[in-house]
């Protein structure tokens, strides 16, 4: 066993503590101690900050009420005055019901919750028994026969965890462990269909071998947890986190490594922005007059009759609160020649308002000039949702011209006239349709066996025109996987009527027969259309400003537009 730890104490309550880093609570079980988590203690404290409390009545705390309610309070009382505002909690058998009551009752202040070897719905034959036991216990004014719960938490034998766990159920109070065993024998059932709410990481873990924290418990506390994951340890049984103290400091440092939120945010950002959205500036009056706006793409119509729309904004973003408040609000859908009036309302610019040209509707909302359409809104409902608050409006005019919108997907601005004038045209000659594609930071190109020149990956050169769908079944086909992007060039040779296409994209890796040139000293001459080296060197200058833009025109001069 490690070196037991000074007991601290704080109001009645007693603890040991060690270690910095991200809280751990750790609470123990009925007619034990903080100690019984010593193997824990010392290897977790490596990486967080581990607290274990004595439950009240138990090695130095004080004694409590009779209800489980009262246990849960003394732990969130020990966070408060250690100044914690947030802790992963983890309990061992009656010490697992204090850390589901505390997730239950408290979830702002548990990270993670772990269960080990506790009690779920306990069968009627089950409760009897120790319900009985805790009668007994009650009745005798003794801890009862102490020898029983050791041979149940060990099995037979006279070692010296049989002789360490003698010692805690020695020395605890009678009356206390009477109190603790008491609301083990019924405090399963206060959570009977209510670990549903649980939306943290949580793991629910027993011994293959405990005949009473059993294995079918923990897998059904973890299948009602929305986040709950079950472990069992093979051949182990109540006393797992002593006798198989590093299986079960693994399970607990899974869990502490478990993500607190469902998925990786930029992950899921990254995935929400691969559906095309308009851009819109959303726009309101504060009560003295003053106007307010913002850039968003949460922008959905939700009905007809009555006409509603709603939009989305963080609760973070400094202008929520007045738009939460404001009676109406309005909504301009921006034009495609409008990316900077979005920079402008995405800005932290302390007047965003006299940076573009605007005038106010009916009711007097703020209708930026130019939009593509704009709704005015009575605010009609504001509803929660996670990080955001949803504004439904009710649509009390509009105004709409004929124009392009601007297109917003994965992080930047998609200009749409373009797009179609690609198609238009693509629609209208033979088309090559081709992709400047970065692997590891170099350019992906092929070599001609023929000629020994370079070109990029690219179909339609000979035979049917090209379409970006022909490209990537053309790349898979040789191996290499590879992501479009955005549209980089559009351009028409006027002698031979030959469109030509080219996307930006990226690559995963390379694939025989592909080479990886360096950006830093491109080959320009070894490729074999003057068209394609100007590209490049246009592609190479725009990457190392961080830049891209997109080019339309004929082989030999168009027009480079801002892509944002």
């Amino acid at each position: 066993m490690p070196e037991p730890l000074a007991r601290q104490l704080r109001n009645g309550i007693a603890f040991l503590e060690k270690g910095l880093g991200e809280p751990l609570l750790l609470i123990h079980g009925v007619g034990l101690n903080a100690e019984a988590w010593g193997p824990q203690i010392a290897a977790l404290s490596d990486t967080h900050r581990v607290i274990a409390l004595d439950m009240p009545g138990h090695g130095g705390s004080a004694p409590a009420g009779a209800a489980l309610d009262d246990y849960v309070a003394q732990a969130l009382s020990l966070l408060d005055q250690l100044g914690i505002a947030k802790a992963n909690v983890v309990g061992h058998s009656m010490g697992g019901l204090v850390a589901i009551g505390l997730a239950l009752a408290h979830p702002d202040r548990v990270l993670r919750l772990g269960v080990l070897n506790s009690v779920h719905e306990r069968s009627p034959e089950a409760r009897s028994a120790v319900e009985a036991r805790a009668a007994e216990i009650a009745g005798s004014g003794s801890c009862g026969d102490i020898e029983q719960p050791i041979r149940r938490w060990l099995g037979d034998g006279d070692t010296p965890l049989h002789a360490q766990l003698r010692s805690w159920l020695s020395a605890v109070d009678p009356a206390a462990y009477a109190r603790a065993y008491r609301i083990f024998a019924t405090g399963d059932r206060l959570f009977s269909g209510r670990l549903g709410a649980l939306a943290m990481p949580a793991l629910f873990a027993t011994g293959a071998d405990d005949p009473n924290s059993t294995p079918e418990m923990a897998e059904a506390m973890a299948a009602a947890a929305p986040r709950g994951k079950a472990a069992v340890l093979a051949g182990q049984r109540h006393m797992m986190n002593l006798v198989d103290a590093a299986g079960t400091t693994r399970l607990i440092r899974d869990l502490l490594s478990q993500p607190l939120a469902p998925f990786e945010a930029k992950s899921l950002r990254n995935a929400f922005g691969s559906f095309m959205t308009g851009v819109t500036v959303v726009t309101t009056m504060e009560p003295h007059g003053a106007p307010r706006g913002f850039t968003a793409n949460s922008f959905t119509s939700v009905s007809l009759d009555p006409p509603l729309l709603l939009i989305c904004i963080a609760k973070t973003a400094s202008s929520c609160a007045v738009f939460e408040k404001a009676p109406g609000f309005a909504v301009n859908i921006l034009a495609e020649d409008q990316k900077d009036v979005s920079g402008v309302f995405a800005s932290k610019r302390p007047d965003k308002f006299s940076e573009v040209a605007w005038t106010t509707s009916g009711n007097g909302q703020p209708i930026i000039g130019g939009s593509l359409s704009w709704f005015d809104c009575a605010r009609r409902e504001v509803i929660d949702a996670g990080d955001h608050i949803v504004l439904l409006g009710a649509i009390r005019g509009f105004g709409t011209r004929e124009a392009n919108p601007l297109g917003y997907a994965r992080g930047g601005y998609v200009t749409l006239g373009l797009e179609q004038a690609a198609v238009n045209a693509a629609s209208k000659s033979h088309t090559v349709v081709g992709a400047i594609l970065e692997c590891n930071g170099r350019l992906v190109a092929e070599r001609d066996a023929a000629t020994g020149l370079l070109r990029l990956p690219e179909v339609g050169r000979s035979g049917a025109s090209g379409t970006a769908s022909l490209l990537g079944s053309d790349l898979r086909r040789k191996g290499l996987e590879a992501e479009l992007a955005f549209l980089f060039a559009v351009f028409e040779n006027p002698d031979t009527h030959v469109q030509s296409i080219y996307y930006r994209g990226e690559a995963a890796a390379t694939a025989a027969g592909m080479e990886l040139l360096s950006f830093d000293a491109l080959p320009y001459e070894n490729f074999a259309e003057d068209a394609v080296r100007v590209m490049l060197r246009r592609y190479a200058d725009e990457r190392q400003q961080g830049r891209f833009k997109i080019y339309s025109g004929n082989h030999e001069r168009g027009e480079v537009r801002a892509l944002g």
